[in-house]
């Protein structure tokens, strides 16, 4: 299994258009998971764990990505794949983990806290290994904090949007680590990132980072997903348009 799976030390370019730069880590990819960070970050845990593994179980809300990248890699592994899920009509991430196979576990009710512990549950039970939430994990920490390395120090900001807070903590990690000296502007596209930040991030994180709450809901899309004719994913990315400026880099994660 290991020869199959990418390398994943490669690091995603940087991009210059109109003034603003762009953090291409959409840019990584892997069969039909899709693109970005999350994936890579979900390929690392099943490198560490290619000696046991079943099969695969994860949670995810009706519109999060990580349900589809699962079992993307599931399917291209021949392994099964269970996904926890919100009761209620499946969102299209959820259609297409259903067509790659994997079980749907709907539960109710469908918060964060008990889709999480559900599927921690349904881990112990089969024996399969837990792609964890938002991809909260130590390995999207190492994963992202690598892609850092090659931001340029001319940049005036990063601008990241914010889901579960894992890809801002490996971004704010690697700042440290490569001795970056940039300021960073979050975009809270979901729950309140403060408590997991705390957890993950570098303990002087309020010092290097501002949180910004978008305007949009999680799940409504703006009018515009477009900048600098590059596509942006419209939960998370495109939430990030209006608070650009020019020498700004905008860092990103993924595109559904």
């Amino acid at each position: 299994m290991e020869n199959i799976l990418p390398n994943l030390k490669e690091l995603t370019p940087i991009e210059y258009k109109d003034g603003y730069y762009f953090k291409r880590d959409d840019y990584f990819n892997f069969e039909d998971a899709g693109c970005g960070g999350k994936v890579r970050t979900c390929i690392s845990i099943i490198k560490k764990n290619l000696n046991n593994i079943k099969g695969l179980s994860t949670a995810g809300s009706r519109s999060s990505p990580q349900v589809h990248i699962v079992s993307s890699i599931s399917k291209y592994l021949k392994i099964p794949c269970r996904v926890h899920v919100p009761c209620g009509v499946l969102g299209p991430e959820v259609e297409a983990a259903k067509k790659n196979n994997a079980i749907i576990i709907q539960q109710k009710p469908g918060y964060n806290n008990v889709l999480i512990s559900r599927c921690k549950k349904d881990c112990i039970e089969t024996g399969f290994l837990e792609i964890p939430f938002g991809m909260e994990c130590e390995e999207a920490i190492e994963q992202t904090s690598y892609q850092v390395q090659n931001i340029p120090d001319t940049i005036n900001r990063i601008i990241v949007p914010i889901g579960s807070g894992m890809s801002i903590s490996g971004i704010l990690y690697g700042i440290k680590k490569y001795k970056k000296d940039v300021k960073v502007i979050g975009i809270q596209v979901g729950a309140d990132p403060v408590k997991r930040l705390n957890k993950y991030a570098p303990k002087d994180w309020k010092n290097i980072l501002t949180i910004i709450k978008s305007e949009y809901k999680y799940d409504k899309k703006p009018k515009n997903c477009k900048f600098c004719n590059i596509n942006l994913d419209p939960i998370y990315e495109a939430k990030c348009i209006e608070y650009l400026e020019k020498n700004d880099l905008l860092w990103i994660i993924g595109h559904r």
